[in-house]
């Protein structure tokens, strides 16, 4: 953030309570206990007064080593700052300390001092937004951009900086594997993460993770935008049964939310999707159609159709999604149709490796998990066995690097049709044989998993319906 500018109409005394940051710091040296739970609230950044940000900081330290905080400890860490002997001295910490009182208070005190520090970075936010919006120059920053980044500032301070944390105690990363542990074991069918509606494949991720970025890659027609489109509605769904407040938000750049609500209209429905957008339905199958709407209209999914979206404007979108609805699951279709927003000359690989460490910086950012589909290049085609390999990612190997999981959705079915011989010959009834068996099967290739094994997963594909289900006959 750029350093404040005095500008017309700020305030000249910036937002503080001298009071309370006295009462905090005079409570934690008269009770080290206090400190467990003002520092959940505060640490040495959001103090105003420079000592007081000093001696709190000091505090910090003796505390993290064992140490015991009060004004005897304290003393010879300030025996030559001036800024103390202005206030009086070792004296001053003698003093604050009678400004000490309970946890309760103390902890509400604290909350004071963060919402002071809360104000003055509003003023902060406003200022810059005001120096970026005035700015005449010819290098000056696009008006979208400015929006982008004061979203974001927002955003941070609406989240009270929690996920800008560096660094995390071992003893909170084992609690936060335990209750995993406890929530996979708890629910019947082993699912920590958001499910995504196939049985098969939930055994093999158990869902999909919190901060995970997962990729679904696969050639043109092989279902990948059907598949996130099933996994999106069963995971708005499974909010939705659960009565929680959250959403899922679906990045389409490449289909309209049109079609895309018309994908799980036909799903929902059994109508055939061609059918609907023709008209070319019966009285019974619209009367269907129209019930099954009314079923799934409250569906808590939003979609953005906006084309050739930058990584910036996905990550504050979801933000503000997440702010004001909670957020389940991120989508994005596709990786290849996002910018980077970058002005400097860029070639494409680049840009593609900062578009994946975007999407799994904001996995992380917000702890959800994003979905991202991406195409795979030409020389699967140039192969005789088809099924897709890592090495198959287009553009960029850092979508393999950054994914920590990345899947691969196949159907055989799709070339073979293809190679139909001509009719009646002995190869025609081989062929006509061979498409009985697979037509409607597909593959979902786990080719890697950071969590887990890598390995198959069968199940069947309506393609009239572009409908991804669970096998029934698991002997196929």
């Amino acid at each position: 953030m750029t350093p404040f500018k005095v500008v017309k109409n700020f305030p000249k005394q910036l937002p503080c309570n001298i009071e309370a940051e006295q009462a905090v710091i005079g409570s934690i040296l008269v009770l080290n206990d206090i400190y467990d739970e003002v520092s959940l609230v505060i640490d040495s950044n959001k103090f105003f007064d420079p000592i007081h940000v000093k001696i709190y900081t000091v505090i910090e330290k003796l505390i993290a080593k064992g140490l015991l905080a009060n004004p005897i400890t304290l003393k010879n860490y300030f025996e030559n700052d001036e800024g103390l002997k202005e206030l009086g001295g070792q004296e001053y910490l003698i003093k604050i300390t009678k400004f000490s009182t309970s946890v309760k208070q103390a902890t509400d005190y604290a909350n004071i001092v963060h919402e002071m520090h809360i104000r003055r970075e509003l003023i902060k936010v406003s200022q810059v937004l005001l120096n970026e919006s005035s700015s005449e120059n010819e290098t000056s920053m696009p008006g979208n951009e400015i929006i982008q980044n004061a979203e974001k500032s927002l955003f941070d301070l609406a989240e009270r900086g929690h996920f800008n944390s560096s660094f995390l105690k071992f003893e909170k990363a084992l609690q936060q594997t335990i209750d995993m542990a406890k929530s996979a074991y708890q629910n019947d069918e082993g699912i920590v993460g958001v499910p995504t509606g196939l049985t098969d494949l939930d055994s093999r991720l158990g869902g999909l993770h919190k901060q995970d970025l997962v990729i679904i890659a696969g050639r043109p027609s092989m279902g990948k935008t059907a598949l996130a489109t099933n996994i999106a509605f069963h995971a708005a769904k499974n909010i939705e049964e659960k009565g929680i407040k959250s959403t899922v938000a679906f990045f389409s750049l490449e289909m309209s939310s049109e079609q895309l609500s018309t994908r799980i209209l036909s799903e929902q429905s059994k109508i055939r999707s061609n059918d609907i957008r023709r008209g070319k339905v019966s009285e019974k199958e619209f009367e269907q159609f129209i019930e099954t709407s009314k079923n799934i209209v409250d569906l808590p999914l939003y979609i953005d159709e906006t084309p050739a979206i930058t990584i910036a404007a996905i990550s504050n979108r979801a933000r503000r999604i997440k702010r004001l609805f909670g957020l389940e699951l991120i989508i994005v279709d596709y990786i290849q149709l996002m910018r980077s927003g970058r002005k400097m000359e860029f070639n494409r690989v680049q840009e593609i490796s900062e578009i994946t460490q975007g999407l799994k910086a904001l996995a992380k950012e917000l702890n959800v998990p994003v979905l991202a589909l991406s195409q795979l290049s030409r020389q699967v085609e140039q192969r005789d066995d088809k099924r897709p390999q890592l090495a198959d990612l287009r553009e960029s190997g850092s979508i393999e690097q950054d994914a920590d999981v990345v899947m691969f959705v196949f159907r055989e079915a799709y070339y073979l049709e293809r190679k139909e011989p001509t009719l009646g010959s002995m190869e025609y009834a081989e062929w006509q044989q061979k498409m009985d068996e697979i037509s409607s099967l597909a593959e979902i290739i786990i080719g890697k998993q950071r969590h887990g094994p890598t390995g198959n997963v069968k199940v069947e594909f309506e393609a009239q319906y572009t409908k991804f289900k669970n096998l029934e006959n698991k002997q196929i």
